[in-house]
């Protein structure tokens, strides 16, 4: 099932995960936080904020109904924010409303053609490279580097069945079976910190964290583009 073809169809009705910023979570955001072992305020506050300036122009991968782009705008109040997904997502996003401070790009695949070189100074993701193979996952990386200043950082939320064993298939909401069955057959594919360091090194990114740790089920790898 991780497949291009197989992504581009699964998230058409846009992934939501609440408000992510808000002191007190709401319904939505307590079943996923419950799903992933952590605050996503807390995800927000140390895993985007300490990278951003008000006017750092940011590259988001699979924004879905915007959750984490909504989060990203309020850090950037002169800054500019660039989606990529597979479905127009100015539905959900409504980037008219930001002044032209929020740009949504419709892609065919993980070329990461629509968007300039050497332009960025971050680049985040969360809910996709989970659901992605090691070979999406190289291409991912491979070709969004070149999209980043010299310097500029990454983050990205990826899927760890080692920490997901320790934390629990049925409280971490990933079914069991799925241990029993080949990737090409599940949408939460094998995955883990050895295997994420071993593709972000390859493909040319600097490892500054394996796993920032902010969530129980996942890893969260911090990058940097070398200098």
């Amino acid at each position: 099932m991780p497949t291009l073809e197989w992504l581009k169809r699964e998230f058409h009705y846009g992934y939501e995960s609440g408000d992510v910023l808000a002191l007190e979570p709401d319904a939505v955001r307590v079943k996923e936080e419950k799903s992933v072992g952590g605050s996503y305020r807390r995800v927000a506050m140390e895993g985007l904020a300490p990278f951003l300036r008000a006017d750092s122009k940011v590259l988001e991968l699979g924004p879905g109904k915007g959750s984490w782009t909504r989060a990203l705008l309020e850090f950037l109040p002169q800054g500019e924010v660039h989606v990529l997904d597979f479905h127009d997502v100015r539905q959900w996003l409504r980037p008219e409303k930001y002044a032209h401070r929020l740009v949504c790009h419709v892609v065919g695949d993980n070329s990461f053609s629509e968007v300039p070189k050497d332009h960025f100074d971050f680049f985040w993701s969360f809910g996709v490279l989970c659901h992605c193979n090691a070979a999406l996952i190289e291409v991912i990386l491979a070709n969004s580097l070149s999209r980043l200043k010299p310097g500029g950082m990454a983050v990205h939320q990826y899927g760890d069945w080692e920490k997901l064993e320790r934390f629990g298939w049925e409280k971490g909401r990933v079914p069991l079976e799925f241990k029993a069955l080949p990737d090409d057959k599940i949408w939460w594919p094998r995955n883990d910190r050895e295997t994420m360091v071993r593709l972000a090194r390859q493909t040319g990114w600097e490892v500054v964290t394996p796993d920032m740790d902010l969530v129980a089920r996942d890893g969260m790898i911090q990058l940097r583009r070398p200098l």
